[in-house]
């Protein structure tokens, strides 16, 4: 199991801590580095920042939105950034949820997300593989467009820039069990939320669904320290911003998710108290219980057990979101 780094998205600002974790991690030998976007700061800028400073980790998106960009101006992105950095880029991509989509993004959520998530990716690979022009009689992504609205003038094109790695790897963030079963099919990589090594089943596939050299590669708080309960509370904050915040009430992948996982009555109630702007209650509502089984957090002798169960099942890389070097370094001895 290979351990990457989770880095996220920015809050207010930029994390001033960002570069010199990343740096860190790669000293330490983990294999890959992550970045995010959410409404606010956009997961390729940094990413780049990082890939100057550094000469040999992985560089992932994890997620890039997919609503944010056409799928050829994400590919552009993706390309450009597999040159400058020397072939190190993987293109996590998500599609995100109404609330997002429509409201951020101004756009409409696909009435297929299945469908629209198969011709984005469908898109980028015919960029990536430059065998000819792109071109894609799709209902969200057709290429050239063939829409009522457009003058009939479009033309197919293929990329100017001839991609450095055809084969670039596309991970998608999936949730539910139609989209992580098309994941398996149509990408390298699965980047699942909220996996617990004792639920491996709560996605509904197995590891023998898994194409061989198929990446899973699940986000987790990790924090050496000596107070569990404290140490979970940056966790419990995460999931009641996601379950509360991160989608609307009535369509909330992420609340299904935690519901499907045995948490159906708790994730609900989380809901209604952060829609009701009562949002650190929500947080507080959060079952320990739940946040420690997606977590590794602790003193060393408890993560050293746990990280046990994470090797156990189809997990090939283990993205850790870490406060601080010293939980970098003790992950990297324990994983040796």
């Amino acid at each position: 199991m290979r351990l990457g780094l989770a880095l996220g998205y920015w809050g207010r600002g930029p994390n001033p801590d960002h570069l010199a974790l990343a740096r860190s991690a790669e000293e330490l030998g983990y294999d890959s580095v992550w970045t995010a976007e959410a409404w606010g700061s956009d997961a390729f800028t940094p990413l780049t920042w990082i890939a100057a400073h550094t000469s040999r980790i992985r560089l992932g998106t994890a997620i890039a939105q997919m609503a944010a960009r056409t799928p050829t101006a994400t590919a552009m992105h993706a390309l450009t950034l597999d040159h400058l950095s020397g072939g190190r880029m993987m293109l996590g991509l998500g599609l995100s949820g109404p609330q997002v989509v429509e409201g951020w993004y101004g756009r409409p959520f696909p009435s297929s997300p299945l469908t629209a998530t198969r011709e984005y990716v469908d898109v980028i690979r015919q960029v990536l593989a430059r065998e000819g022009p792109v071109e894609l009689a799709g209902r969200f992504h057709s290429h050239p467009y063939s829409g009522a609205d457009g003058t009939g003038l479009g033309r197919a094109l293929k990329p100017i820039t001839h991609p450095l790695r055809p084969g670039l790897p596309v991970l998608l963030g999936a949730e539910g069990p139609k989209n992580v079963a098309q994941t398996t099919t149509i990408a390298d990589g699965w980047l699942p939320l909220y996996w617990s090594p004792t639920r491996p089943d709560a996605y509904g596939v197995t590891a023998a669904d898994l194409p061989e050299g198929f990446m899973v590669a699940p986000m987790a708080r990790a924090h050496v320290c000596e107070d569990v309960t404290e140490g979970l509370l940056p966790v419990k904050a995460m999931v009641g911003f996601y379950i509360g915040g991160m989608g609307h009430a009535a369509r909330n992948f992420h609340a299904d998710l935690m519901g499907r996982m045995g948490y159906e009555e708790e994730a609900r109630h989380i809901q209604r108290l952060f829609l009701e702007g009562r949002k650190q209650e929500a947080v507080l509502a959060v079952p320990d219980a739940f946040a420690d089984e997606i977590s590794l957090v602790g003193p060393r002798e408890r993560i050293a057990e746990r990280l046990e169960l994470w090797r156990t099942g189809p997990v090939t890389d283990l993205l850790v979101t870490a406060p601080d070097p010293r939980t970098l370094r003790v992950l990297a001895e324990l994983n040796a």
